[in-house]
Formats: structure tokens, C-alpha cells, sequence
């Protein structure tokens, strides 16, 4: 099973309120869309589940009518022993959670303060901690089998101590051949260290005459090969009696434990550690920065967490694949421990989120300094398989005590801090402040309100006319979407639109928009209203998707709309991005009639050797400059530059933001060809704008 999906979920939960909660948080989920969850209320039917049923996760609850506590977390991993497990607890029951995690269950989540976002991210990790597991025991049995099949080495030997017999396993580990050691002392044959560097008897024989099968437990101990070579073994000594009870000679077994030792270590840190990057996971984490407040305390100290996520990394991954994806994460690991001290630990949470400690710290401006470090270090080019692969991070940072006096608490708060970071334009970091928190809640709501703003029909279209210079007469529209909540009223688009980037919701409401702009225009068209072009914005995440051509051939198909009536508006930084798939798709694009423009010009690249090489129609002047051309001398210089560059290059030149008749007038007298704003007209409903068509502005 990929890591990252989930498609059937396990409930065992009987009270039915908290059962239809956790299915409303799924359903809110776009990448929960797929996901069967499977609701029952006894593990007995749970059992009879499983028995018939594959399922990728279980939740349950501990307290079941017909199962409590551990027996149920013990009941479910009988009936699928191989499924990861998230148990759900009370705010009181916190200790038998542990108690669950003991027995082999992946996390824990407390009822109450499950958070929609957290929910699904939380049974990811659990299933990533499942299959670590499940390889980790793989590994281990496949040592243990290889270990028991090694033959032990075996010496025996005289009263007197004198070797009368070795075995091939004892001949290759002592380096001596049985023909030379026979009747050699022991100790010269088999010399051993103690854990001191000792020199000790390798066979003592202190057994008392009735006790014939006296063996000494095994014990730990150093081999020094007859070259010298220091070897770890396991040793037991057993004396050989005669008859009477006298002792004989004495044999010796042991074996060569360096591999079990080696194993062991790699086990233990396997358990702490990401399967990965090799760095410490949540739980060692968790422990750190709990050793880490203990610590500050006793000294009056400081403490601070980072939590950082890549922005961009979810476009690396798909376009170039998870290995490479992989790659770029185990590449980012490296410069963040190459950040940090000794003292400090960098950690890796799951997906695209690191956290790191900074112990023993003396001011928070430190965690300042070493957030702008850490930045600088991921920004740098990622050489990976003949890629340079380009990233950034967003940075929530937290200071212990300030900012809480737990673990979790100072998790939360970075968590926090670090959306808040993303909301301000990303590659950025930002501390935490208490009002993050009413501002996660609110950005929580109106995440939640907008995936249902479709399906509820709160979203609707609004155009703005184009009109040409030199006639008057309306050359096309753009369409800007408008959100209507039921209880907030009308919400901004700078509002919600970098909400819907963050979490998903882009992709259907750029659809959306995509398709009700195309039945629009056609619409006009049918009936005989001058309509040229209708222009739509496209962001870089629906740009970059996977299947975003194929879409939108099919949505001119679907609507009977002439592709060259629709006008993408694409932003200078989106068409930099991957130049040359860039090219390709607007190649796709012309070939097919579709026209581009590009948006907000002279705000991003703005450069003349990409103006050539792509295929492109338009260019916008972005209002910026044609707010100040009438009062600004350098914003006039450059509008009249663009113009002349565009025409130059027969683009047609648009200009955003037109507001007074003196703008107009100096666009007109330098030959833009068409101007958009307040002074034509304001954003109007269809039926508004149908009118404009047919009286002109």
C-alpha cells in the first residue's frame, strides 16, 4: 500500500455522536473524497468485519460495550494483527492511550480536540508507523534466522586446561588451527577481556563434585584472535565430570555477537527514528523537548521549536515522482542539520514537515537568526539526478515558556505559527502570538465554509468589460469569481482564494469558474450579444495539473464555446516556472485557438527574451503602474515602454485599474489598445453585463 492512501477506514465507536463527527471531518476532506469508512459499535462486529474485509486503518474506541480498555486494543489486533490502530480517548483516559501505544497501537487521539486538518494527517502517520514496524520485525527475523543458522564455536579441554579439541567455527574466530592449539594452555588460545580490559580466566571450573551439569551463564565478554583482532562474544562454560564427580576438562561455547550487537543498535534506532532522512521521529521528538524544558527550568533557560513545510514540494513530487521527492527531502535533512548545534535536533514529522529543538537557548532573537539560516540553506539549489531542483520554507517558531510549558503545547504553537507564515506570502518565518490561535480557528471555519460553497451553489461569477480605446465599443470580459456566505455575507477573493490554494480546493473551483465562464460567453454569443473574448484566470496549481489541458478541451467541447473566444490569464511567475513545459502547454493552447495574456505584467520577470519565446497574445498592465502614469513620471515611463515593447512584438496591451478620464486619456494618446476598471465599469452579474453589451459603456 502507497504510504499516502487510504481507502477504507475501520470505526469501532458506540457512542453515535462522536461517530457522525469523525465522518462530517472526512467528508470536509478533499483527499478524503475516496475513503470508505466502515461504522460499528461492538468489536464483536468489528471481528466479523475484518474476518471479510480488508481495511487500511481502525479507530477505536476503548470504552466498547463489549470490550474495555486494553482488552479491546488486544481483541483487534487479533482479528487484524497487520492494520495500524489509532485508538480515540477521553480527556481523563490519556494514560491508558499510553498504555495502548505499549501494546502496539500507532497514536492516540483525544476526543475533543480532533481538528479536522489534523485527522487525516494523524492516520497517515499511523499507517507510515505501521509499515516501518511491519519492515522493522522483517528485518529482525531475517537476523535472527541468519544468526541461529551460524554454527557456535566450540573448545574443549583437559583438567589441566589444555585444548583437546576445536571446531571450524572456533578454528576461524580464535585463528588457530586445532593441529596447533591442541595441548596449548587455554588462556593462550582463547585469550578474553572483561569489560574492564581485563584479562580473565576463559573457563573456570569451580563446579562441586555432584553438580555434573554446572553451567556458567553466558556472559559478554572480548576474544582476542590469535592476530590480534578484538572480537565480541557470548560465552558459557560447562565442566565435564567423570563418574565419581571429579572434574575432567571443561567445555566452552561461544559465538561471535557482533552482528547481534550492530542489530540491535540499528533496531533501536530504527524505532527513534524516520525510515527516510535517518532523523529523530515524533516520539524521540517529543522526548528531547521534554528533556529540554526540564532542563530550561532548572536554569531559567529558553527553549524554542521551528516547524517548517516546503512550499512547492507537492509539485516536485508529482511532476517528478515520489523517488525524487524523496530525494529533495533527504537532501533538505542534511542542510538542516548542517544548520543547528550539537545540542539541537532536527526531526522529521511525516510528508513535507520538520521540526526542529533549540535547546539551552540564551534569547529568542537566536531562533530568529537560525530561522533566517535555515531558510537560506533550503532555498539554495537542490542538485539531485541532473535536476536543480528549486524550494522554499515556511517557518512557525514557538518559545518555550512563553509559548507554552509542554511538548505539545510548543508544537501546536509552531504548527500555528507556520500557516500563519504561508498566509503571509510564504518563504518567511513568523513567531508565534496568541491571537494565531483565534486566527487558526478562523481560517479552519473558512476552509470548512468553502468546501461547501459549491456543492451549497454560495459562488457565482461577476464581469468586468474590456473595452477597446479607439471605438468605446466592449471587446471582451473577464470573469472574477464572488463568494456569498450565508452567514459572513460576501467574502473577499484575496480572502479565500489563497485558502483554497493551501488546502486543495483550487483545483474544483477553478473548474467551476473554467466551465460557468464558457456557458456564459456562449450564452451571449447565442443570442446575438458582441462578445470577443472571455478572459479567465488561472492559477499556477491549475496551470501545472496534471490533466489541464485535457480538461479544458473538454469543457470548450462540453459548452460549444469557440476556443478563440477564451482568454487565459496566466501571471509572469507561472509561465517562468519550468520554462519549457510552460512552452509546450501554451504551444498546445495556440495550436487549439486558445488565447493567452499575461497577467499583472511588470510585476514579476518582465522580461523580453520570454515575451519571444512564448506564445502569447496580450500583456496587462498591472493597475500598479496605471494608478500613478498621470502624477508618477518613472510608472508613466515604464507604461509607455510596455506599450511600445508589446506593439513591437504585435501583442495587444491591456491596461488593469483604469479609473479617471486622464488615465484614459494618456493610454488612448500612447496607443493602448484596450483599457479595464472602474471607469468603464465595475464587476456586474450577468444580467448587468448583458445590458452593457447591448448599450455600450
Amino acid at each position: 500500500m502507497n504510504r499516502e492512501t487510504i481507502n477504507a477506514i475501520l470505526l469501532i465507536e458506540d457512542n453515535p455522536g462522536d461517530a457522525r463527527l469523525l465522518r462530517e471531518m472526512l467528508k470536509e476532506q478533499r483527499s478524503a473524497t475516496n475513503i470508505e469508512l466502515k461504522h460499528v459499535e461492538r468489536m464483536s462486529e468489528a471481528e466479523a468485519h475484518l474476518a471479510e474485509h480488508s481495511v487500511d486503518v481502525i479507530l477505536l474506541d476503548l470504552g466498547l460495550p463489549d470490550a474495555q480498555g486494553l482488552d479491546a486494543v488486544r481483541r483487534a489486533f487479533a482479528a487484524a494483527p497487520r492494520v495500524p490502530l489509532v485508538v480515540l480517548t477521553g480527556l481523563d483516559d490519556e494514560t491508558l492511550a499510553l498504555q495502548a501505544l505499549q501494546e502496539g497501537a500507532q497514536d492516540y487521539l483525544v476526543k475533543g480536540q480532533i481538528e479536522t486538518r489534523g485527522l487525516l494527517r494523524a492516520l497517515r502517520h499511523a499507517i507510515e508507523r505501521k509499515i516501518m514496524e511491519e519492515a522493522l520485525f522483517v528485518e529482525k527475523e531475517r537476523a535472527q534466522v541468519t544468526l541461529n543458522c551460524i554454527g557456535d564455536a566450540v573448545i574443549s579441554t583437559d583438567v589441566l586446561k589444555h585444548v583437546t579439541f576445536l571446531n571450524v567455527a572456533a578454528e576461524k574466530m580464535t585463528g588457530w588451527l586445532w593441529k596447533d592449539a591442541a595441548g596449548r594452555p587455554l588462556a593462550n588460545v582463547f585469550r578474553m577481556l572483561d569489560a574492564a580490559d581485563s584479562e580473565i580466566d576463559p573457563a573456570p571450573t569451580d563446579a562441586e563434585p555432584g553438580q555434573p551439569r554446572a553451567v556458567q551463564p553466558p556472559l559478554h565478554r572480548v576474544l582476542i584472535r590469535r592476530d590480534g583482532f578484538e572480537i565480541p562474544i557470548e560465552r558459557t562454560v560447562a565442566p565435564i565430570h567423570d563418574r565419581q564427580g571429579r572434574s575432567t576438562g571443561a567445555v566452552v561455547v561461544f559465538r561471535d555477537v557482533s552482528a547481534a550487537r550492530a542489530m540491535s543498535l540499528q533496531i533501536t534506532h530504527s524505532a527513534e527514528h524516520d525510515f527516510l532522512t535517518g532523523l529523530p521521529n515524533r516520539l524521540l521528538f517529543n522526548d528531547r523537548v521534554a528533556q529540554a524544558i526540564a532542563l530550561a527550568r532548572r536554569h531559567k533557560g529558553q527553549v524554542a521549536v521551528l516547524f517548517l513545510d516546503l512550499d512547492g514540494f507537492k509539485h516536485i513530487n508529482d511532476s517528478l515522482g515520489h523517488p525524487m521527492g524523496d530525494k529533495l527531502l533527504q537532501s533538505v535533512a542534511a542542510r538542516l542539520v548542517s544548520c543547528v548545534r550539537a545540542s539541537d535536533t532536527v526531526s522529521r514529522q511525516g510528508g513535507d514537515e520538520f521540526v526542529v529543538l533549540l535547546s539551552e537557548m540564551q534569547r529568542a532573537e537566536d531562533a530568529a537568526t537560525m530561522a533566517t539560516r535555515m531558510m537560506r540553506a533550503v532555498t539554495e539549489a537542490h542538485s539531485i539526478d541532473q535536476h536543480d531542483l528549486h524550494i522554499t520554507t515556511s517557518i512557525g517558531v514557538s518559545v518555550h515558556p512563553a509559548d507554552g510549558v509542554d511538548a505539545e503545547t510548543l508544537i501546536k504553537n509552531a504548527d500555528t505559527a507556520m500557516y500563519q507564515a504561508k498566509e503571509n506570502g510564504r518563504h518567511s518565518y513568523q513567531f508565534f502570538k496568541p491571537a494565531m490561535n483565534a486566527w487558526a480557528v478562523e481560517r479552519q471555519s473558512l476552509e470548512e465554509g468553502l468546501r461547501r460553497a459549491l456543492e451549497r451553489h454560495e459562488l457565482s461569477l461577476h464581469y468586468q468589460p474590456k473595452v477597446n480605446f479607439e471605438t468605446g465599443a466592449i471587446t471582451g470580459a473577464e470573469a472574477l469569481i464572488r463568494w456569498t456566505h450565508p452567514t459572513r455575507g460576501s467574502v473577499s477573493p484575496a480572502q479565500f482564494i489563497p485558502v483554497a490554494e493551501d488546502c486543495g480546493l483550487i483545483l474544483p473551483i477553478g473548474h467551476w469558474v473554467l466551465r460557468q465562464a464558457c456557458e456564459q460567453a456562449r450564452a451571449w454569443v447565442k443570442a446575438g450579444l458582441p462578445i470577443a473574448t472571455m478572459a479567465v484566470n488561472v492559477s499556477a496549481i491549475e496551470f501545472r495539473a496534471e490533466n489541464f489541458l485535457k480538461d479544458l478541451m473538454a469543457i470548450l467541447d462540453d459548452t460549444g464555446l469557440d476556443p478563440s473566444c477564451l482568454e487565459l490569464e496566466i501571471t509572469e511567475s507561472v509561465l517562468m516556472k519550468h520554462a519549457d513545459s510552460t512552452a509546450s502547454i501554451l504551444q498546445s493552447l495556440r495550436e487549439e485557438g486558445v488565447q493567452v495574456a499575461i497577467d499583472d505584467f511588470g510585476t514579476g520577470y518582465s522580461s523580453l527574451s520570454y515575451l519571444r519565446k512564448f506564445p502569447v497574445d496580450a500583456l496587462k498592465i498591472d493597475l500598479s503602474f496605471v494608478r500613478e502614469i498621470v502624477t508618477a513620471e518613472d510608472d508613466a515611463s515604464i507604461v509607455t515602454a510596455v506599450i511600445s515593447m508589446a506593439r513591437s512584438l504585435r501583442l495587444r496591451v491591456i491596461a488593469e485599474g483604469v479609473e479617471t478620464v486622464e488615465q484614459r486619456t494618456f493610454l488612448q494618446a500612447h496607443h493602448c489598445d484596450e483599457g479595464q476598471g472602474y471607469y468603464f465599469s465595475r464587476p456586474v452579474a450577468p444580467q448587468q453585463f448583458a445590458q452593457l453589451l447591448q448599450n455600450g459603456v
